[in-house]
This record gives structure tokens, sequence and C-alpha cells, in this order.
């Protein structure tokens, strides 16, 4: 389903994304990786239609420090990071001040990472279809170092999947992934959020609510119907 409109929320996003993500890949073996904290509820509504478990690739983004919204590059678990080397370099931002943020926001990373998997392991990605989703694609920065972490963890095949997206960062991304899917790339977007008529920040409670149902669903077994039976294996 394509889509000219701004969404009414997240779970309206996840939704419509879902069904597409389903009907083009269809992988029995898939994970889901959500980006928190925005990510997490479109993430859920990709898992239930997938009937694949849930978690969480903490990814922090790098803000330069007199603007912290503009990103100088993102970090992700396992030490990845990728960085803005032509920012960095304009703004004049040292090796030091880059260490110095980064240290910081692996500390933010570690707490979240505890918080929302409650003292779980990570969900194995080894060999697998691994799905990773946000609610949008605006720099891309997170998003590629998400990417390294699942590539570091051994993810058999990348799909990234998202509601929205700049038409710019879809293409890049996609060259490095097997597959992208992004239902609405609009023509003049400026930010993630103008196309949302509700997105309203994701708190760190509804990040653990949506992880509690995904595990809920898949311990009590999933009712999968012969539609989605038949969808199985395409991969």
């Amino acid at each position: 389903m394509k889509l000219n409109r701004p969404y009414r929320d997240r779970r309206e996003a996840g939704q419509i994304l879902a069904t597409e993500v389903r009907d083009r890949i269809g992988a029995p073996d898939a994970v889901v990786l959500a980006l928190p904290r925005g990510g997490v509820p479109v993430g859920l509504e990709v898992a239930l239609a997938l009937e694949a478990p849930l978690d969480v690739v903490v990814v922090r983004k790098l803000g330069v420090p007199v603007q912290p919204e503009l990103a100088m590059g993102a970090i992700a678990p396992g030490g990845c990071e990728v960085l803005n080397d032509a920012l960095i370099a304009d703004l004049r931002i040292s090796p030091l001040t880059v260490a110095a943020v980064a240290d910081r926001e692996i500390e933010e990373l570690r707490r979240r990472e505890t918080l929302y998997r409650a003292n779980q392991p990570p969900v194995g990605m080894r060999g697998r279809v691994v799905v990773l989703v946000d609610d949008g694609l605006a720099t891309g920065f997170t998003m590629r170092a998400a990417i390294g972490a699942a590539r570091q963890g051994g993810a058999g095949k990348l799909v990234v999947a998202v509601p929205v997206g700049a038409p710019d960062t879809c293409a890049e991304i996609a060259a490095t992934v097997d597959l992208l899917i992004c239902p609405f790339q609009p023509e003049f977007f400026q930010a993630v959020g103008m196309w949302y008529h509700d997105f309203s920040p994701t708190m760190d409670a509804e990040v653990c609510e949506c992880l509690v149902v995904a595990n809920g669903a898949a311990a009590h077994g999933f009712h999968r119907s012969p539609t989605s039976q038949s969808r199985m294996g395409r991969w």
C-alpha cells in the first residue's frame, strides 16, 4: 500500500509498513530489530505481522556540541561508529571532542539496553533475515550504525524498513543492504516528523511495553493464517 499523505501516528505507519514487509519477504526465520525510541512502536507492528521476535538495536546520535540536534555521526552496540567526516572537518571538531561525545552516548546506550531488555540476552540474529525498523529516514546516520551492528551480529540478510524517508537517503541505504522497504518517499522531505500528524515522543515505558507485547505473543505462539503460511519461505 503506497501512501501520499502524512500518517496519523506511529501505529498506523507500522501497520501499513508491516503489510508491505510481510508481502515482500515473508521470511520464517526473520527477526525484527527496532531503533528506540520511535522505531519500536513501528517495529512492533512489523514483528506481529511477520510472526517474528522483536528486539532493539540501541543507536545513539552524536550531536555537534554547540548544536546537539545536528548529527556528526552515530554509534551502535559492538563499537560500531559512523561519522560525518565532511561536517566534522567543516566545523573543525577535534577528535578529542568527538571521542568525548561518543563516551557520553555510550553510557546512555548501555543504560537503555539494560532498561529495555531487563537483563534478557539479545535476540540471536546469526544467519537470519534481520529487519531493521525505524519511524523514518532523514540523514540515515543512525540506520547506518544499526546496519553495522547487525552485520557484526552475523545477520544473514538485511532488510531496512521505514514508513517514510528522504528519497536520496533511501537510495543510499538501499545500496548497502539486501532490501529497503519504504512506502512513502515524499519529494520535498524536510524532517521525519512532518509526515506524522502525531509525532509525540516515544517514552521508555512504551518501548518496554512494546517488547513485552511482542515477546508475549512469541511465547504463547502466533496464530498463523493459511495466507501467511503461503507467503513463508519466499527468501
